[in-house]
């Protein structure tokens, strides 16, 4: 079970994953201006599927994109949440991210004019750089804002580093600005061979030239305004048809001042595109946050919908549990009730087995024996007989009742066996009783006395039924722990499958009561003999 759990989180993980592919792909081709919106999706599918790192990736696309804009501030704040997602991690793509990340919040901080922060980002990018190339870059950023701090030897340093690169364009850019800072450090230096050989490498690109012009025109600012002028005028025509707002600004800033002649009309165009730029950064800030807003409800309503969905599906469970256990309920108390059912059935059935057995052997075996003697005794009297059936009524309503047989004295025990074998004595049958004596019965409970008697009696009255014997003795004796007796008559005997259908059935129930045996030994010729005996209680 384990395992298929871990496999579904697994799947439902890798899920996540692909779909937070897609978003960080379309968002790197998108054209648009949807890039920030497919970032923002693929970090909120990054983090669902537990890839920190990617996720960072996504939030500083974010921030770049925010900086481009002019959301400094907001840039700074999403480049923030990508550093906390990359705490305490070491491996290369993370120290590649936080590079790139540092080297953000340092150009934001540029802008915002809070350079002793942009020159920390900028060292802390390059503590993490672990790049050639973006190292370099870094070095000359340092050593820009650095200039503007006017630290110009630091930053001669710093951009010394950077020039080993192989990238053209970058050379032209790092030369230019050594340039400013040698010029800057030394009014005598003369930069113009650097400012023009950066400006030809970027003329030959078709990129960048903008920097080298505005660099030209602020070094001619107070030499030749002409030529300030010129390049100032060069730097807006380039930035118009690059359609760079931030340039035209300046390039309108410099025009301004080298040409007063014309101050409100470029005056006028400045305030224009001023505007524009600060309602556009405004309107952008706006889009940033509610893009995030949206984006972060859309997730949020997701959340709580797959919330809502799973506590239904557990309100499913718990009411499908439920109606599982009433009907276990019900099951079992309907079969509690059919069992409870047959329980009693069976009870009444073994009472009236218990009744029907005691009647036969308090009952029935009394008046049996009550007519045995009056019909082979003649001095058998009226007022004895009524005597015994008397006894014989009173016993039926003990049973009635359910009154226990009482009695439990030794010599009363041996006259009752006694007198219950004499009993059947009649003109064709001599009873014989040996080794009777109330020592036999010492220890004797009243119950296995009471099965005793009766078993005893069984006999007697098997015998008188069926045995046509003359003579019947029934011999007792005691050992340490068993009392044997040992019954024989003369009689025909019985088959050993018709033992139990004599008058006998109850016997054997009497004896296994008492934890007793029973043997029956009818292989003689004639007669039967029978032992019986059963453990002291």
């Amino acid at each position: 079970m384990l395992s298929v759990l871990l496999f579904s989180c697994n799947d439902k993980k890798a899920e996540k994953i692909a779909v937070a592919k897609a978003y960080f792909d379309k968002a790197k081709v998108d054209t648009t201006g949807s890039s920030f919106y497919y970032f923002n999706l693929a970090k909120n599918a990054y983090f669902e599927g537990n890839d920190s790192i990617e996720a960072a990736r996504s939030l500083v696309n974010m921030a770049i994109i925010q900086e481009s804009k002019g959301d400094y501030y907001g840039s700074i704040e999403t480049s923030l949440e990508a550093n906390r997602c990359l705490e305490k991690k070491s491996d290369s793509i993370s120290r590649l991210i936080l590079a790139s990340n540092f080297n953000n919040m340092a150009i934001c901080s540029s802008y915002l004019y809070s350079f002793e922060a942009s020159i920390n980002y900028y060292k802390k990018a390059l503590q993490y750089s672990n790049n050639e190339e973006n190292r370099y870059m870094y070095y000359n950023n340092l050593g820009s804002a650095l200039i503007t701090l006017k630290k110009y030897k630091e930053a001669q340093k710093n951009i010394n580093l950077a020039l080993q690169t192989k990238d053209s364009l970058n050379y032209a850019m790092f030369i230019n600005n050594m340039a400013r800072a040698k010029h800057y450090d030394n009014q005598n230096y003369n930069p113009l061979p650097e400012f023009y050989k950066a400006l030809e490498i970027r003329e030959r690109n078709g990129r960048d030239e903008n920097s080298s012009y505005s660099a030209l025109a602020n070094y001619f600012f107070y030499s030749d305004k002409k030529k300030a002028l010129f390049f100032a005028n060069k730097m807006l025509n380039t930035a118009e048809k690059n359609n760079s707002i931030e340039d035209q600004l300046q390039a309108l800033q410099k025009i301004i001042n080298l040409n007063p002649g014309h101050y409100l009309q470029y005056f006028e165009k400045f305030q224009a595109l001023n505007d524009s730029v600060q309602v556009s950064r405004t309107k952008a800030k706006n889009q940033f946050a509610a893009i995030r807003y949206d984006v972060e409800k859309k997730n949020a309503d997701n959340q709580k919908l797959k919330a809502d969905n799973s506590q239904k599906g557990i309100n499913i469970l718990i009411l499908l549990v439920a109606l599982i256990l009433a009907f276990m309920v019900i099951i079992w108390y309907r079969k509690r009730q059919t069992t409870l059912k047959q329980e009693n059935e069976i009870k009444i059935k073994n009472d009236q087995l218990r009744l029907s057995k005691r009647v036969h052997d308090v009952v029935a075996n009394g008046i049996y024996q009550v007519m045995t003697k009056i019909e082979n005794q003649e001095d058998f009297d009226k007022e004895t007989a009524l005597d015994e059936l008397e006894f014989v009524y009173e016993k039926s309503r003990d049973i009635s009742y359910e009154k226990p047989e009482s009695g439990n004295d030794k010599k009363e025990y041996k006259d009752k066996i006694s007198g219950l074998i004499a009993s059947f004595k009649h003109e064709g049958t001599e009873t014989y009783t040996v080794g009777n004596e109330a020592e036999i019965w010492s220890g004797i409970s009243p119950f296995v006395f009471d099965e005793v008697h009766h078993i005893v009696r069984e006999l007697m009255v098997n015998m008188k039924k069926h045995s046509q014997a003359s003579r019947v003795i029934l011999k007792f004796e005691r050992t340490d722990h068993l009392v044997k007796i040992q019954y024989t008559d003369n009689g025909i005997g019985i088959p050993g499958d018709m033992i139990y259908k004599n008058g006998l059935t109850n016997t054997g129930t009497r004896i296994a009561a008492i934890h007793g045996e029973i043997t029956f030994d009818n292989k003689s010729e004639t007669g039967l003999k029978i032992y019986i005996s059963f453990p002291i209680s």
